[in-house]
């Protein structure tokens, strides 16, 4: 199936439906552009026009090439046929299966149908259409033409050929394609699930602020915190997908909506649009307060414990301290104080295990450039703020819960990665593909399992499900039984 001079129909000229519209011409094709609304087509176009000018203005488009995409996009009154159709409107199982038997009644039997939904499952779209082998998902993200990433998604009657065609497009596109089966959330709304849900559990246990939220994880490479991301995406909209993803899974109690969030929609507060949900806009998040550890700290023995890159990189800020390499622990010991990374247990679980009459710190994942960095103590540590800012870092206390904040973000992220490729929703390389380009993730699940290590990652999440005693935190088969 060759689709490259492909005829096409975009129905939906909303800032998606105008988006794929755009990519399309600008890539050679004619495009018929629909919408229900009377002109609404004619005013995407319009708005398109204007944008482009824009990029005229700035040197990175020519008039010439403005001219021709312009002159192949066509606001019509009524759906037409076409060779490929890519529908972009309301995310509504029912109004979707309506657009598409009108389709049918229209399109030669050749005729590829994609949808752009986020949520829905293809495979139910698909019900009661006479070739459902025809139907694909082909879900962009927004901005369209500066997203780089589409999920190709085949609900149980696609063809193959069909999905492989959409892929190859796309790819001529310039986008990268990622193949997945549809499944609830597809790739990326199902892995991203526990950026959200972490966070909102951090605050439902009152662990820390939203602000040190954020700040810990945009240190880690983020380029939003979960707190403001909700704020800019709107409560609503994300109380919604989790609630739509929890009951797609039969209420499996990993994707267990939040009270902190319900409470925020009950109250209005939707986030930016509302004015107010985390944080009170225009203001935003307030900034997290830059500490300064005094004088350098001193010890008459200092130790780096364990192996990995945490440890070597104690290791080159204490080039003075003793090595232990083959300790069961990471961290730094200072005159028998004890500052640990965050293995799952909290400060005073490893007090009380080890029965240790010192003081013990545990510190998040540091895995972005030294900067803010969570942790939690047990004990009267004279000055854990001096150590962890002699090595680079600017450090926040936090309650004594088990995870801190990034690392426990990021073992459940790569644990949802790893259930999506144990289900045969995608391929290691397609979830750390769609993580970074679809929501522009700091790395991939797999590739931060490769960095940390698949025993770590374990080791973490079972001591969060012993602690919580739930569901939540149960380890992927795959994860458990794949990696070393």
């Amino acid at each position: 199936m060759n689709l490259d001079s492909a005829r096409l129909l975009v129905v939906g000229a909303g800032l998606m439906g105008a988006g794929i519209a755009q990519v399309a011409a600008q890539a050679g094709h004619e495009v018929a552009l629909f919408d229900t609304r009377a002109g609404a087509a004619e005013a995407a176009k319009a708005k398109l026009a204007s944008t482009l000018d824009g990029l005229v203005a700035k040197g990175k488009l020519t008039a010439d090439a403005v001219a021709a995409t312009l002159a192949r996009i066509t606001p019509v009154a009524a759906l037409q046929p076409a060779d490929l159709v890519i529908e972009a409107i309301v995310e509504h199982l029912d109004i979707k299966r309506a657009l598409f038997a009108e389709l049918e009644a229209l399109l030669a039997d050749d005729a590829i149908i994609a949808t752009n939904t986020s949520s829905i499952s293809v495979t139910a779209l698909a019900r009661g259409m006479k070739r459902p082998e025809r139907l694909v998902g082909m879900h962009f993200f927004n901005p369209v033409p500066l997203m780089k990433l589409v999920e190709v998604v085949s609900g149980l009657g696609t063809d193959p050929h069909v999905a492989q065609a959409i892929e190859t497009l796309a790819a001529r596109w310039g986008k990268t394609p990622v193949h997945t089966r549809s499944t609830p959330g597809f790739i990326v709304n199902r892995i991203a699930r526990p950026y959200y849900a972490e966070a909102l559990m951090l605050l439902q246990e009152r662990a820390a602020a939203p602000e040190v939220i954020d700040a810990c994880l945009r240190a880690a490479g983020f380029r939003m915190g979960p707190c403001e991301l909700m704020d800019l995406i709107g409560h609503d909209t994300n109380f919604a997908v989790t609630n739509s993803v929890f009951a797609a899974n039969f209420f499996d109690r990993r994707f267990t909506p939040s009270l902190v969030q319900q409470e925020l929609v009950d109250a209005g507060f939707l986030g930016r649009k509302s004015g107010r949900g985390f944080y009170r806009y225009p203001d935003g998040a307030p900034p997290v307060p830059r500490v300064s550890g005094g004088s350098a700290p001193t010890a008459q023995r200092l130790v780096v414990h364990g192996q990995g890159f945490v440890a070597e990189r104690l290791a080159a800020a204490f080039p003075q301290a003793e090595r232990q390499t083959l300790s069961d622990w990471v961290g730094l010991e200072a005159d028998r104080a004890q500052l640990r990374l965050t293995d799952g247990r909290t400060a005073r679980e490893i007090a009380a295990e080890r029965e240790l009459q010192v003081p013990v710190v545990v510190f998040d994942l540091p895995l972005g450039e030294p900067s803010h960095l969570a942790y939690a103590k047990s004990g009267d540590f004279s000055n854990p703020v001096a150590w962890l800012a002699a090595a680079g870092f600017q450090p926040v206390e936090m309650v004594d819960v088990p995870g801190l904040i990034v690392a426990r973000t990021i073992a459940m992220l790569i644990n949802e990665a790893a259930d999506a490729v144990q289900q045969g929703v995608c391929d290691e390389a397609g979830a750390d593909a769609a993580m970074k380009l679809g929501v522009n993730y700091p790395a991939g699940p797999f590739e931060w399992l490769g960095r940390w290590g698949g025993a770590a990652v374990t080791a973490l999440l079972d001591r969060l499900d012993a602690f919580h005693r739930g569901e939540r935190y149960r380890v992927s088969p795959y994860l458990r039984h794949t990696t070393p």
